[in-house]
């Protein structure tokens, strides 16, 4: 498995990351067969596991933890805060307030002293990034974490994080986690460049687009998501039939190369010259075996070339793929009225 530096920090990190979401209710319920699938990603040369407070509300944490027992000098470990973890409306954000609670409970949650890098799962618009920066970047200070990164930043969010973060003397943000497959191609146009021109590792998610891309017959049957997930596999909206005919014509093209599909998709993401880790979360042991054996695929000009030809760069296939409201901010009542 190579290797690669995460963005300035010396930290260096497999190509391929161990995503945990899908352990715990959310997704595998058992944690022995959870806790041997992290042994099996480590024992192939996986030494980045990701995972979020959030993630079926504190038990990946807790999975992750047990796995790393005995190992966590090995480990570089990535969790993330910010997203809400329950009703109360204090329990969530980019407060200092809501962070000092929220890292401690991650850190008992993983039995570890330490936290590489700490991300902020979300931009929070309510506090402003210099107080967050500012609470950061005392953690850092205070051992806890190592570094710090973010997670579904727009370029402008970015940058304003790393002008805040030099003009405040705080800890900048070294790394961004952003959403980047075959069909959703639109972080190449100004994320991408924008982590690189800061120097920023990036580490991505969902190379197999939620399951477009994991070869099965039929992306849209019998898949888990349910709710405002479903309209992701909804055949009667434009966007995702125009998922369904670049997933035949990407399907076509993988066979041609003698390649299952989700290794192209996984090689793909690899590719790109910003891309530091991909991650790869899968929920049962036949899943990530067969993606391990994609970690050293490469793929040609001709083959990336062709991919060009299917998804043009830059293009998010279908625009309302995302679990967050993709529409401007703008849209906000508050930002136009009184």
């Amino acid at each position: 498995m190579k290797h690669r530096i995460l963005g300035g920090t010396g930290m260096s990190v497999s190509e391929y990351a161990l995503g945990t979401m899908m352990f715990g209710a959310m997704g595998n319920t058992d944690h022995d067969e959870s806790v041997h699938m992290i042994h099996t990603a480590l024992d192939a040369g996986i030494n980045l596991v990701d995972t979020a407070d959030v993630y079926s509300g504190g038990e990946s944490e807790v999975i992750v933890g047990k796995a790393l027992k005995g190992r966590r000098d090995d480990i570089v470990l990535a969790t993330k805060f910010g997203l809400a973890m329950g009703e109360d409306p204090n329990r969530g954000g980019g407060s200092a307030r809501w962070i000092r609670r929220a890292v401690e409970d991650s850190l008992r949650r993983l039995d570890t002293d330490h936290i590489d890098l700490y991300q902020m799962h979300r931009p929070d618009p309510h506090t402003d990034i210099d107080e967050t920066l500012g609470a950061l970047s005392d953690l850092i200070r205070a051992g806890k974490v190592r570094a710090v990164g973010g997670s579904f930043f727009s370029p402008e969010e970015i940058v304003r994080a790393q002008w805040t973060a030099e003009r405040r003397s705080h800890h900048r943000f070294r790394t961004e986690q952003p959403p980047y497959s075959i069909l959703t191609r639109g972080v190449e146009s100004r994320v991408l460049p924008t982590a690189q021109r800061y120097g920023m590792g990036v580490l991505t998610f969902g190379p197999l687009n939620s399951g477009w891309l994991s070869g099965r017959a039929d992306p849209t049957a019998g898949h888990r998501s349910a709710g405002a997930g479903a309209k992701m596999f909804d055949l009667s909206r434009p966007g995702v039939q125009a998922k369904a005919d670049a997933v035949r014509e990407l399907t076509a093209l993988a066979a041609e190369a003698g390649l299952p599909l989700p290794h192209l998709a996984t090689a793909f993401v690899r590719a790109h010259p910003a891309v530091t880790a991909v991650l790869i979360g899968p929920r049962r042991p036949e899943q990530l075996t067969d993606l391990l054996a994609a970690a050293d695929v490469e793929l040609g000009d001709d083959i990336l070339d062709r991919i060009d030809e299917i998804v043009p760069p830059g293009v998010d296939v279908n625009p309302g793929d995302f679990y967050i409201d993709p529409t401007p901010p703008i849209t906000d009542k508050r930002l136009r009225r009184r």
